[in-house]
């Protein structure tokens, strides 16, 4: 029997946003060949974010074995999603080459120190790219111009780790940029994003 692709959500923060608590997951998709990693979360604080009042929970600080991730995918690199990069030096770290270029050179985007943290080591990647079998990653702009999505089939509708295509369900629901409408029409299941405790589905009750 073939062996189930599984995803698993993990709480890594909690951020201050329009005056309520915004939590932060990364996610682990646990595949036959390799433990993929999306996003890495934040592991400090830095004035950069302090509006945000953040409150963190670190990979490093939980019962989690961050040796047995093998690939590190960054949605975008926005430093909510790219803090833990660190944690992850000498693995690839898989990031549209568009996304990469615009942290690197556009000011006030994201903190620089934690994109290019020592020994960190990225894989540019131009569109869409297969990971693994099965598992692919696909531009999503919008939230970033160099966003991205990993997609997942099952063998049913695929499964979207999305990270900030959407922010919040009503994104999906009325979708407006080019990467929540690309994220549509693959007909998902269902789209983990970073700042929702749930997954959002089709058709859920809002």
């Amino acid at each position: 029997m073939k062996k189930k692709i599984t995803i698993t959500p993990i709480h890594v923060a909690d951020l201050l946003a329009e005056g309520e608590r915004m939590p932060v997951y990364v996610h682990v998709i646990d595949h036959p060949d390799a433990r993929v990693l999306v996003d890495t979360g934040m592991t400090v604080l830095h004035p950069a974010g302090a509006d945000l009042d953040p409150r963190l929970f670190p990979l490093s600080e939980q019962d989690f074995d961050l040796a047995g991730i093998d690939i590190v995918v960054n949605t975008h690199l926005h430093f909510d999603h790219c803090g833990g990069n660190h944690l992850f030096a000498g693995k690839p770290i898989y990031v549209q080459r568009r996304e990469l270029d615009d942290a690197r050179s556009k000011d006030d985007y994201t903190i620089r120190e934690w994109v290019d943290a020592p020994g960190v080591q990225y894989v540019p990647v131009d569109g869409e790219f297969e990971l693994l079998p099965g598992l692919r990653l696909v531009p999503a702009p919008g939230h970033t111009d160099g966003m991205q999505v990993v997609v997942v089939e099952t063998g049913g509708r695929p499964i979207i780790v999305g990270g900030d295509v959407a922010v919040w369900f009503g994104e999906l629901d009325e979708p407006r940029t080019e990467g929540q409408l690309r994220v549509l029409a693959l007909d998902p299941e269902l789209v983990w994003l970073t700042h929702t405790d749930e997954p959002w589905r089709p058709g859920h009750e809002a």
